[in-house]
């Protein structure tokens, strides 16, 4: 007999073998028992078809009594090579289902599993074309009357929405939009993005004149075409449009720019929407089996009602409106709110010679950018990071896989750190009434 200490890769292997037999076999007691009483399964569509959390054994039960004769899970693997710190140990997984391929990230605490991730990579039978699949491009012969690829692009886009119906609907030619507009011409569904500014990026082009992205910019990529590797950590606005303007032509997105959705209800008989859309003044009736909004969660101005806004006789607009700092040298000006476009504005003012006075409602999670990179999120989205194997898809993985009833608590040591870092830069925010907060969501970066 060997007494050699299990490696944490064979102790990942075991859990896997163990589960996915008990899986196999249906016997969802025994796969429940590979589980800690304090456990986390987050499901990205593979057992749910949802995006769900299940906490504790009884409610992982329960998912798999109800889902698992459907679901079908099978072969699952580790992929590489597993890590331990702390008492955890952490690895990648892959599995199938019935009807898709997944990945996953495990972590354990002894032999049990403390927290796991599932997440569907393809549908079977559904796969992307790319890499020995891709399309040649290109017939090779004499063919009468051949159109040309930019020929079969002009005729996709005048048919689609009129004599040829789409399948989705997109509201919203954000970022989101674009990129899960991306997604499905990668699969071949016929698609149309109804965005109302004029040009793909507009969103981002009417904003404030200062405005960079406050989040870096290995976190920031678009499917299948990532930044180059000389793109600015902190992405200009207009930089961004360029770009998102410059990915709908590449990726051959369906893109109705000038257009607004007046209205959308759902044909229960015909099992499909119908949304009048305002095309550049035209009419234009779609009735797509697929409905997504994607209008983001910032999208409508919140205007604020105060008293005397009547009277006042200066300007008066939201920060999504702010024209820049250089049209208001020497005048006095009050911004209302404390988070990142309220600093990015007072800013712009005071280098413009304005005299800025902030109103600060509650408290603010203040914190300085290189902290935040530093501190928060250097371990996933930096150079270091890829330096370190963790790519974008791998970071947006692990952060995916934290279960949010538990994420508090890292970004609460995160939060000491960060205080016990940097004394004399919260210390000198508190003489002129600014409120400090432990930890939050909505934050300033300076």
């Amino acid at each position: 007999m060997s007494d050699r200490a299990i490696t944490p890769t064979e102790r990942v292997s075991n859990w896997l073998s163990t589960f996915g037999a008990a899986l196999e076999t249906g016997n969802i007691q025994a796969a429940v028992a590979q589980f800690q009483d304090d456990c986390y399964w987050r499901d990205l569509v593979t057992f749910t078809w949802n995006i769900k959390t299940v906490e504790g054994k009884t409610a992982v039960a329960e998912m798999l009594d109800m889902q698992l004769d459907h679901v079908k899970p099978t072969n699952w693997r580790i992929d590489g090579e597993a890590n331990e710190a702390a008492g955890v140990t952490d690895a990648w997984i892959t599995f199938e289902t019935g009807a898709a391929r997944g990945n996953g990230h495990i972590r354990m605490k002894g032999d049990q599993c403390w927290t796991l991730l599932t997440a569907i990579t393809e549908l079977k039978g559904f796969e992307e074309p790319r890499g020995p699949t891709r399309p040649k491009g290109v017939a090779h012969g004499a063919f009468a009357e051949r159109k040309n690829w930019l020929e079969r692009r002009q005729q996709e886009e005048a048919e689609l929405g009129y004599s040829k119906q789409p399948y989705v609907v997109i509201i919203g030619g954000g970022q989101g939009g674009i990129g899960l507009g991306a997604r499905l011409k990668r699969l071949g569904i016929p698609t149309i993005i109804v965005e109302k500014n004029e040009r793909p990026g507009d969103s981002w082009r009417k904003r404030y004149k200062s405005l960079c992205l406050h989040d870096p910019v290995w976190y920031d990529h678009l499917p299948y075409l990532p930044f180059p590797d000389h793109w600015p950590i902190f992405s200009p606005k207009d930089k961004i449009g360029d770009w998102l303007e410059m990915y709908t032509r590449v990726m051959e997105l369906n893109y109705w720019t000038s257009s607004e959705a007046r209205s959308a209800r759902y044909n229960d008989i015909s099992e499909e929407w119908e949304i009048v859309v305002d095309r550049a003044g035209e009419e234009v009736i779609l009735r797509p089996k697929q409905l997504v909004l994607s209008t983001g969660m910032s999208g409508v101005p919140n205007m604020p009602n105060f008293p005397g806004m009547d009277t006042f006789k200066g300007e008066q607009f939201h920060s999504s409106k702010f024209p820049g700092g250089d049209a208001y040298a020497g005048k006095r000006a009050v911004v209302i709110g404390s988070n990142n476009s309220a600093h990015d504005i007072c800013a712009d003012l005071w280098e413009h010679g304005a005299d800025v006075t902030m109103l600060q409602r509650s408290s603010t999670h203040i914190a300085r950018s290189e902290s935040l990179m530093d501190l928060a999120l250097g371990g996933l989205y930096s150079e270091q990071a890829l330096a370190n194997g963790i790519t974008t898809d791998k970071a947006d993985m692990i952060f995916a896989s934290i279960p949010y009833k538990i994420m508090h608590d890292s970004r609460s040591r995160c939060m000491k750190r960060w205080r016990s870092a940097m004394p004399s830069f919260t210390g000198n925010l508190k003489p002129p009434g600014s409120g400090l907060i432990g930890a939050t969501t909505a934050r300033a970066c300076l």
